[in-house]
């Protein structure tokens, strides 16, 4: 049971680790983009209708990524203003 469990953090982090960086690299992009005086690139991603369901999933992560004492409490709140705020 302990390795299932083991295997479910990993998965959860290596998401939520993944996410964090392609939205860091989306935001760098566009910083680059307005210093250079150019216009910012699209979001690769356009919104899904099923949005909502995505942030529940997330908080949801986070929620066991601190039960599980990968994250801080503060890391958690900061990771949660960051998904409410997208």
């Amino acid at each position: 049971m302990s390795l299932l469990r083991t295997a479910a953090r990993a998965s959860v982090a290596t998401r939520v680790i993944g996410s964090t960086h392609r939205r860091q690299q989306q935001r760098w992009a566009a910083q680059d983009a307005a210093a250079a005086g150019l216009n910012p690139p699209a979001p690769s991603e356009a919104p899904t209708p099923d949005a909502a369901s995505s942030v529940l999933d997330q908080l949801a992560q986070l929620g066991e990524l601190r039960a599980a004492g990968v994250l801080t409490e503060a890391e958690f709140e900061a990771q949660k203003a960051r998904i409410l705020s997208a």
